[in-house]
């Protein structure tokens, strides 16, 4: 059975196809009790309105696309969650695309996403992508952007971020105080705003302690599992005895060299890392970890994009500047034992 249209409902009622259109689409030029009549013709002839004609008559869709690096990390998956709190009840969907952390994907997905007229763009980028060019181009074709954890702070538009450097600083300053000497880092590219605000944090709890930073023990582009049980080795041969971690995979790659080479932890060695992933809590010993707040920052970045996609701030306003600050969660890793 064919699918019933405008032209039917027009000579149904016996109006022109111009003022059905208009209604379905809320126009208040239609009066009410004519909106009225034509929306119960729609629903007895069984129409349903074409969402992708009208989206391309608007030039926009209700869709938002959000891009990440990879979504089966904790932090990531919660973010999205955290967006998609926001905008469903909002009427908009999320769509997610995964840039695997290489900045051809991304560039590829921010033109899909462009190409299909999307509402609007939260993206954290890979750690590939050292320029922000592709987002220009984002603002350029005035599609709202918010960018969330990883940043280009020079780029017009919204952005959300952890307070990483003062995150750093309080999980050294622990480690500090639970009496180890000789900390080191292990940490991502330092062209990533994450990674080199946890870096400052690091060295700043260090000086502020009258401690001195030993360049042996700061090894960067280690954020990965295998990296941190390489960069263990490394870090003990330079007498290390706790590592501040910029990730829980690199944390946990450092509890695994640990356990098979019978050092204590955290009698012997201590760790803190960054995330607060599923496993931070039931591996043995149980991580200290900073927490991230993920899903407030999805929210926070998904209110950002109705705030400027509403009018209520210019889609290149700085006070669109939000800092989420993190929590400094303390399990079994970081606490010294007395023999």
């Amino acid at each position: 059975m064919a699918k019933s249209t405008i032209n039917d409902i027009a000579k149904a009622l016996n109006i022109t196809p111009s003022t059905v259109s208009r209604a379905l689409s809320g126009n208040t030029r239609v009066s009410a009790h004519t909106r009225k009549l034509i929306e119960e013709k729609a629903a007895e002839l069984g129409y349903e309105r074409n969402l992708l004609a009208s989206s391309l008559r608007k030039g926009t869709t209700d869709t938002v696309g959000m891009i990440v690096p990879r979504i089966n990390r904790q932090f990531f998956s919660n973010a999205i969650s955290g967006a998609e709190a926001i905008l469903n009840p909002a009427g908009y969907n999320l769509i997610i695309v995964q840039s695997h952390e290489r900045k051809d994907d991304e560039r590829r997905a921010i033109q899909t996403l462009m190409r299909n007229q999307v509402a609007g763009i939260i993206i954290s980028h890979s750690l590939e992508t050292l320029s922000p060019e592709a987002f220009d181009d984002i603002i350029e074709a005035g599609i709202p952007l918010v960018q969330f954890d990883r940043i280009f702070a020079s780029v017009k538009g919204a952005f959300v971020s952890n307070d990483n450097f003062s995150g750093a600083y309080i999980a050294t300053k622990h480690l500090i105080k639970n009496g180890y000497k000789h900390i080191g880092h292990l940490g991502g590219d330092t062209q990533s705003n994450v990674y080199s605000d946890r870096l400052a944090g690091f060295r700043s709890a260090l000086a502020d302690a009258d401690m001195q930073v030993d360049e042996k023990l700061i090894f960067t582009d280690c954020i990965t599992r295998d990296k941190g049980f390489y960069y263990m080795a490394k870090a003990l041969e330079s007498n290390c005895d706790a590592l501040y971690c910029a990730g829980d995979y690199a944390a946990l790659g450092v509890i695994e060299y640990a356990r098979h080479n019978n050092i204590r932890i955290p009698q012997d060695f201590g760790v803190v890392g960054t995330a607060n992933e599923t496993f931070a809590e039931v591996v043995s010993p149980a991580l200290t970890t900073l927490e991230q707040n993920a899903f407030d920052m999805g929210n926070r970045a998904a209110q950002a994009f109705l705030n400027i996609k509403s009018g209520q701030v210019d889609n290149g306003d700085k006070a669109l500047a939000i800092n989420v600050p993190m929590r400094l969660i303390i399990r079994e890793s970081s606490i010294k034992q007395q023999d």
